[in-house]
């Protein structure tokens, strides 16, 4: 590791944050059962409090995503103000599209303008806590799909949804985007209406500069390059945001970089040549993950910590001498400087900047330390967990 690079790495580590979900504080599970866990947040307020013990160990989470409806509560600004009190604040809202029995055929797509209409609905109220919380990003996973051929016309649902989306992004106000996402199958196996990035940047380059798009790690086919994706985005400037879990099979939100660590770097290696780490590029940097098995806290903390040692691996590939062997066609050359970043033991450089930030070098072993854990285990008691049924 060269003085040079380590030099920028950290002062570059030190600006990097990544946005937490509120729904991996919540109980989850698989289509066949959710494992109800002890001390688990059992509203709104106390998925914040959770939040905030992964930022107050990292330094690296102060944005906690919001789902609606699973985090409804009467008064948002109270809301944001308790995030506030924690060292947080309130990030994307979430819109929530796949849950209603009306949704069944669709619903930015369904042929009933009723549904539609009520579809788009839900997103002006997702904006108006959007205003009251002070987040800027309306982030859309549209589950719309069919899953026979002949079910719907196909071309008649991308008319539909593109009304919609016109009718969404007219309501947002001047310092607020759109995040669309897009997802290759599930819950529709015929044919999903967003299936891949094309698609939802074709949308997005209709609506305007106020559109862009998500990506997800686990919503493509096997075998996507995904950092190709990226790059393309960055290059276009219409990547808005990125969803950070792992799979190994398909959108099996797993802890990021749990199963394929090269691929989470390969994909910052990306991220770090176009400059996009940098908090002023407003790519938003988010986790979406589910803690089936694991505590959910620690299970946040990890997934920090993978990105932040993806990331500074990332900053530690020589630029100069891998343009050279570029240039120069020195296939094995190239190919080896990324490989001499990758197999960099970056973990005493981000101790390093820990405990130049007052942090514990090791933020999962400080939490394990805190005692919080046993703490809510002990006086969450009663009340409705968080969660989500199956």
């Amino acid at each position: 590791m060269t003085t040079d690079l380590r030099t920028p790495a950290l002062s570059a580590l030190a600006g990097q944050t990544i946005e937490l979900p509120s729904w991996a504080f919540g109980n989850s599970g698989t289509r066949f059962k959710v494992f109800g866990q002890a001390g688990v947040a059992r509203d709104p307020y106390e998925k914040l409090e959770d939040a905030a013990q992964v930022h107050k160990h990292t330094g690296a989470a102060p944005r906690v995503s919001l789902h609606i409806p699973w985090d409804l509560v009467d008064d948002y600004a109270k809301l944001a103000a308790h995030a506030r009190d924690l060292g947080v604040q309130i990030g994307a809202i979430n819109s929530n599209l796949f849950q209603d029995d009306e949704y069944k055929l669709g619903s930015l797509t369904h042929a009933d303008a009723a549904v539609r209409r009520r579809a788009v609905e839900h997103h002006a109220q997702c904006i108006e806590v959007m205003r009251a919380t002070g987040s800027t990003d309306l982030k859309i996973w549209l589950p719309d799909g069919t899953n026979y051929p002949g079910q719907d016309d196909l071309r008649e649902r991308q008319d539909r949804l593109a009304d919609s989306l016109r009718q969404i992004y007219a309501m947002l106000d001047a310092d607020m985007r759109i995040l669309l996402e897009y997802k290759f199958f599930e819950p529709y196996f015929y044919a999903m209406d967003i299936p891949d990035w094309g698609t939802s940047l074709v949308h997005c380059l209709e609506l305007g500069e106020q559109a862009t798009v998500v990506l997800d790690t686990g919503h493509h086919a096997p075998g996507t390059n995904i950092e190709f994706i990226v790059m393309q985005l960055l290059r276009l400037g219409r990547l808005g945001a990125f969803d950070f879990n792992s799979r190994n099979y398909a959108d099996d939100d797993l802890i990021v970089g749990s199963a394929d660590p090269f691929q989470l770097f390969r994909i910052m290696n990306e991220i770090v040549a176009q400059g996009a780490h940098r908090p002023e590029s407003g790519v938003n940097f988010m986790l979406d993950q589910c803690h089936n098995l694991e505590k959910k806290i620690p299970g946040q903390i990890r997934s920090v910590m993978n990105v932040q040692e993806a990331t500074a691996k990332a900053l530690l590939v020589d630029r100069e001498a891998l343009a050279a062997a570029q240039r120069s066609g020195e296939v094995l050359d190239a190919h080896s400087v990324l490989m001499d970043a990758f197999s960099t033991d970056v973990r005493p450089l981000l101790g390093e900047l820990r405990e130049s930030q007052g942090l514990d070098a090791d933020p999962y072993a400080a939490f394990a330390r805190s005692g919080y854990q046993q703490r809510i285990e002990r006086e969450r008691v009663g009340g409705q967990q968080a969660g989500w049924g199956a």
